[in-house]
Formats: structure tokens, C-alpha cells, sequence
């Protein structure tokens, strides 16, 4: 970490830009499972917060901010014997400090966020991957992903498709790669969790009824979903194909209320997967 003198002594642009970086990296430490210096990082809210070219709201921002760092249980670091902030469920509130702090800096500086920007869930890196061994699924609900494009919406589907225990999901020889960053960072490890291949609209037979997603279908509500089954997701852009169409025996929609009539792929898959998963626990 960059010295407290040294950071006071930069030009206030790059101080600044340099505090959002060390903030990040403090974060990160953290969420790793790693200790930090909890006394360092208060101190270097309270330098920013002393900085009058920011705002009286951020600097007000950022002194709560410090208060919650320095009201952060301590220890002392084994191998160093320096003080450092407590891990495990002790360095939540730090943990939320340092992000706040880091957002509410950025904005201010005007530095761009996007999704693939956000840092993984407390203690992620720091964890051996879950054994898929582990996993439970409900054996029979199956999913086809018809040439979805987005990776971020390829990733979604692995993770919603884990949490509700699907067994398998095919993927069409133009969807995204699962294993695309931006598709492994929206599916936050699901991608080596749930079983998949590639596959066409042929290799559906023998999986159980085939049912779509789709505009004109049945209500969600009212729909009766198979003990056993597969159901296709079509791309963002032009739904499901003529063929998906044709190869379904059911259609099951979900009702829109809004001036849009549409929702995310990634968001109506889990909608879909809810429906489908309480329907067979009422069986």
C-alpha cells in the first residue's frame, strides 16, 4: 500500500484517483479472506475526507465511512504482529465501508463502473471451488439455450440453472461460450457446476416433453409443467426460431404488464426455473 505521507504529498487528481485504486485493493483484500491494516484504511478515509476540492456530501460520506473502519474489531497479524482488521463475519461492516467509499469516490471522479467492474461475494477468492459432487438437482428439468449472445446472459442462466437444481443445460452451436470471463463472472462459479454440451434442436428427443419460452403461451401460473422435460430459451434479439417453435409441444409464457412486454432472457429463465421447480415440490 502506498505510504499515507506519500499519497498527501501527490497532485489532488492523482491522490484521488490513487485512493480509489488503494480502496479497492483494501477491498479485495477482505473479501479474500486476506487481513488488512484497519487502522491504515481508516486513516485514509479520513485524509480524503479532509479534502476540500470534494464534495461536503462525499467527504461527509467518507467520514462515516472512517468511523466504521475505526470501530472495526482488531487483531493482531501472526506472521507481522501489526494490527489488522478481524476476519470472517467481524469484517462485513468494513467490507461495506471500503466499497461504499470506493463507489461514492468514483462517481464523483467521474470513473466508469460496469458489471464486470464488481468484485466477487466476501471470502469468493479465497475458497476452494464447490465440489459439484455436492450439488443437488432435481432430476429431469433440463434446459436448451437457443443462441443467446450475451455472455453475461449465458453466465446468468448457469447460476440461476444451479440454484434451482437443473440437471443439464444444452447450448446451440451459436450460443456464447460458458467459459467467456464475462460469462464465468455473472455465473460466480456455476459454469463448472452444472452439466452442459453443446447440442442441437435433434438432440432433444428422449429428454421428456420439449416446452418454450415464448411470447403467446400459456400463463406461468396456470401452466403444468412436466415431471421430466426441457425447456428452450431463445435469443435475445429474435426470441425462439421457427424450428424451436415447430419442435415444441408446449408453450408457456409469462404475463407482462408493463409498456415494454418483455424482460431479460437471463431474468425470464429465472422466473421460469422458480415456476417450474415449485410446481413439482405441489406435485
Amino acid at each position: 500500500m502506498i505510504a499515507l505521507r506519500k499519497l498527501a504529498s501527490l497532485s489532488p487528481g492523482h491522490r484521488r484517483r490513487k485512493a480509489a485504486t488503494t480502496l479497492e485493493a483494501l477491498e479485495r483484500s477482505l473479501r479474500a479472506g486476506l487481513p488488512i491494516d484497519a487502522a491504515y484504511a481508516a486513516a485514509l478515509l479520513e485524509l480524503l475526507a479532509a479534502d476540500e476540492g470534494l464534495s461536503p456530501a462525499l467527504r461527509a460520506e467518507l467520514e462515516r465511512d472512517r468511523a466504521v473502519l475505526a470501530a472495526t474489531p482488531e487483531g493482531r497479524d501472526a506472521a507481522t504482529g501489526s494490527v489488522v482488521a478481524v476476519l470472517g463475519a467481524g469484517a462485513a461492516p468494513a467490507i461495506a465501508a471500503l466499497n461504499r467509499a470506493r463507489r461514492d469516490l468514483g462517481a464523483e471522479l467521474d470513473l466508469p463502473c460496469a458489471d464486470w467492474d464488481l468484485l466477487p461475494p466476501p471470502g469468493a477468492e479465497g475458497r476452494l471451488a464447490p465440489d459439484p459432487a455436492a450439488r443437488r438437482n432435481r432430476g429431469g428439468m433440463r434446459a436448451y439455450l437457443e443462441d443467446l449472445r450475451s455472455p453475461f446472459n449465458v453466465g446468468a442462466a448457469f447460476r440461476s440453472a444451479d440454484a434451482f437444481g437443473v440437471e443439464e443445460l444444452l447450448l446451440s452451436p451459436f450460443c456464447a461460450d460458458p467459459l467467456h470471463p464475462r460469462a464465468l463472472r455473472s455465473a460466480m462459479g456455476a459454469v463448472g457446476l452444472v452439466p452442459w454440451r453443446r447440442a442441437s434442436l435433434d438432440d432433444l428427443g428422449g429428454l421428456g416433453t420439449v416446452f418454450v419460452l415464448e411470447l403467446g403461451g400459456a400463463d406461468i401460473e396456470d401452466f403444468e409443467f412436466p415431471e421430466r422435460g426441457v425447456v428452450i430459451l431463445g435469443s435475445e434479439e429474435l426470441g425462439a426460431s421457427p424450428e424451436a417453435l415447430a419442435r415444441a409441444e408446449k408453450r408457456v409464457s409469462i404475463p407482462m404488464h408493463g409498456v415494454k412486454g418483455s424482460l431479460n432472457a437471463g431474468v425470464a429463465f429465472g422466473i421460469l426455473l422458480h415456476a417450474w421447480r415449485r410446481s413439482l415440490a405441489r406435485a
